[in-house]
């Protein structure tokens, strides 16, 4: 007796479950500490979709634990299997755990609020905060906030990313003439291995990048007013910045640009 044969996946199946999974990211890519939670409506609004598919991902996403509903009816916030992953994910960063103590110095030696960054989906995310107290004025960022391209800490991560392909993609969405701008600022970035940039109106950052024995992992800044915090290359300020993502790539196993032979990929 001939033995069955296992049905074929229908046509265009793979090419399905591909888009599907690309949807849910998108999905949970529109959750930010801006935007704790959502409804399906917004969700629909916001890429595009059909409200009753907008409204199947999500309850889809509630039972696979991705999302949860919110006491508010009808709207929707990050699940608790989304909060497990994360957690795991920076446990695995070693330079998350390594930095608290740097940052700590950092601040106090500037007298700033001191931020460790990482590398989220299409540009950097707060993950450590030191706030100076000291100082009358201090400058508060939200840990989990999503930093602009336009932002130091973004264009270092970009000069630096291994996967330069993805950043001209990620240019590729801004309009040409920002584009070349910012290509430049870019270039002078990868040239110095630092960057300060104002991306928010009055406020300032000084940033440097950090590396791995991968490559760039983190960047390290300090972020004041602009009437605190001087852009110039010669600045107190930058130096210190600089000396500190250079520990901490030392720590980690990596080489800081110039100060090696260990490439940088």
């Amino acid at each position: 007796m001939p033995r069955s044969m296992p049905a074929s996946d229908p046509p265009g199946g793979d090419q399905a479950d591909i888009q599907a999974v690309s949807r849910v990211s998108q999905i949970l890519a529109l959750f930010d500490p801006g935007t704790p939670e959502l409804s399906a409506g917004e969700v629909a609004d916001r890429l595009g979709l059909n409200r009753t598919t907008a409204y199947r991902y999500c309850t889809s996403l509630v039972s696979a634990g991705l999302l949860e509903r919110s006491t508010d009816q009808g709207r929707y916030i990050p699940g608790r299997l989304l909060l497990q992953l994360g957690a795991f994910a920076i446990g695995r960063r070693r330079v998350v755990n390594l930095a608290p103590g740097y940052l700590q110095a950092l601040s106090r030696s500037t007298q700033m609020t001191a931020v460790l960054s990482l590398w989220g989906t299409t540009g950097p995310v707060i993950t450590r905060v030191e706030e100076d107290t000291s100082n009358i004025v201090v400058v508060s960022v939200r840990v989990g906030g999503h930093l602009p391209l336009e932002a130091a800490q973004s264009k270092l991560f970009v000069a630096f990313h291994h996967d330069q392909l993805a950043m001209e993609r990620l240019l590729a969405t801004m309009p040409q003439a920002d584009r070349e701008r910012l290509r430049a600022e870019i270039d002078d970035a990868r040239r110095t291995a630092h960057c300060s940039a104002s991306s928010t109106p009055g406020v300032v950052a000084v940033a440097a990048p950090v590396f791995d024995e991968y490559g760039i992992c983190a960047t390290v800044a300090v972020i004041g007013t602009d009437n605190d915090l001087p852009l110039s290359d010669d600045a107190p300020e930058l130096r210190t910045v600089m000396d500190t993502a250079r520990a901490l790539t030392k720590e980690l196993g990596g080489t800081f640009p110039g100060d090696g032979t260990k490439a940088i990929r």
